[in-house]
């Protein structure tokens, strides 16, 4: 499923709102845009259709020389984030023209990627789930560490990505399927159902969901082959059973 649209936002926070039955629901509050197109890419030239998209006005004094060229060629004011996006309908955007939040509409289906809040060098119990050694029974000063990695001459090491130690967060992490509950056009603001990564502040960039579900129903789980339908589908099956 090919992209549709998409914008960059920033992470306002977290609150909840009520709908209609009174039932709470948790929210993030997104800014999102207004955004610039920056660089249009196409398929004779690049191999492939895009179309870059900039976020946050900066002073140009805090861009390189080559990013702060970039967008002087693209006649647009310097922007502090830049992200290319190939959507389904990059060939009819044109470079210097405005994305804004009103491209979403609530009821839509998002994905959002944002880089995950960093907790420093963390032990395995936080890090990996792994469990504490007995506090009890000469457990010694040892209650979270690792414990054993493995067997010793065979294969007398330790395999990449074992639970352990180490930096954790300040991963590049997606979360699919949200749904877009409103949309402020006046404010910049798109308000998704349920929780995004990063931190507050932190930049987002908002894309059409990647995941195609189908209609669930009676017609959705009928079987081709008339033999093998259930008795749901097929009464005269069902009648047979019966007799």
């Amino acid at each position: 499923m090919q992209m549709q649209k998409a914008i960059i936002g920033k992470k306002v926070g977290m609150t909840q709102i009520f709908d209609e039955s009174g039932k709470v629901i948790p929210v993030t509050v997104i800014e999102a845009g207004p955004c610039v197109v920056t660089q249009k890419k196409t398929a004779e030239k690049d191999g492939y259709a895009a179309v870059q998209l900039g976020f946050e006005d900066v002073k140009e004094s805090k861009l390189s020389k080559p990013e702060a060229g970039h967008l002087k060629k693209a006649e647009v004011s310097p922007k502090r984030h830049l992200k290319e996006f190939r959507i389904e309908k990059a060939a009819d955007m044109n470079v210097g023209e405005e994305v804004k939040a009103s491209i979403f509409a609530a009821g839509d289906k998002v994905d959002v990627t944002g880089i995950s809040k960093g907790h420093g060098f963390e032990g395995p119990v936080k890090r990996c789930g792994g469990h504490r050694i007995p506090m009890t029974h000469g457990g010694g000063p040892v209650h979270r560490q690792a414990g054993s990695m493995g067997s010793t001459s065979t294969p007398a090491r330790i395999f990449k990505g074992h639970h352990g130690a180490g930096q954790m967060g300040v991963d590049q992490v997606t979360v699919e399927n949200l749904d877009v509950v409103k949309v402020d056009s006046e404010l910049n603001m798109i308000v998704v159902r349920g929780a995004i990564p990063g931190p507050k502040g932190g930049i987002v960039y908002l894309k059409n969901t990647v995941k195609n579900f189908k209609a669930k129903g009676t017609a959705a789980n009928a079987s081709i082959n008339p033999q093998k339908a259930s008795a749901r589908t097929n009464p005269q099956k069902a009648s047979a059973r019966n007799r």
